[in-house]
């Protein structure tokens, strides 16, 4: 799938997936159980939606420096400069989230990102 155009259950599957998500369960990183991204927030295991929650999203622009703007059509801009291979990542959404994270799993994935099939199916 393009991340350009993930949203919903694909996008925060993937931002798990660059979170370093595996199906084994986790006290303190993103965890998948049944192919459903989750984290454990005080003593609970939540889906994990960090396109659409603030505070599993927000840590994420902090740490890795994402900048977001709205843009005149209302469209927000998610952007990412990677000093190390000077690359500047864009990725655009309706959301400030949307294309924050779809900037996070472009800078760390690329372009088209692998998921699996059934998880086009699934509400987020």
């Amino acid at each position: 799938m393009r991340t350009s155009e993930s949203t919903k259950a694909v996008l925060n599957w993937a931002v798990a997936k660059c979170e370093g998500a595996t199906d084994e369960w986790s006290s303190d990183a993103p965890f998948f159980w049944d192919g459903v991204p989750c984290i454990r927030i005080d003593g609970h295991d939540v889906n994990y939606r960090p396109s659409t929650n603030w505070e599993q999203g927000g840590p994420i622009i902090e740490r890795e420096g994402i900048e977001i703007c709205r843009l005149n059509n209302g469209e927000w801009r998610g952007q990412l400069y990677e000093q190390g291979i000077d690359k500047m990542h864009r990725e655009y959404g309706p959301t400030p989230l949307i294309a924050a994270m779809r900037c996070f799993v472009v800078s760390k994935l690329g372009d088209e990102v692998n998921v699996p099939d059934d998880l086009n199916k699934e509400p987020a």
